[in-house]
């Protein structure tokens, strides 16, 4: 995977910043190998701050 960062679209600078947190934390993680639950669990704490 790769993408360069500089041509996706972004109303803010934060969401350049956040972005480039989740490529990185991306790359730590063998996606492909994720069970179900580490998934819902992925999803449930990015969600929590978000007001959602």
């Amino acid at each position: 995977m790769s993408t360069d960062l500089n041509t996706v679209p972004i109303t803010h600078p934060a969401q350049k910043q956040a972005l480039v947190d989740l490529l990185a934390r991306l790359e730590d993680v063998d996606v492909m190998e994720s069970t179900e639950e580490e998934i819902a669990t992925a999803q449930a704490e990015v969600a929590k701050d978000m007001g959602w």
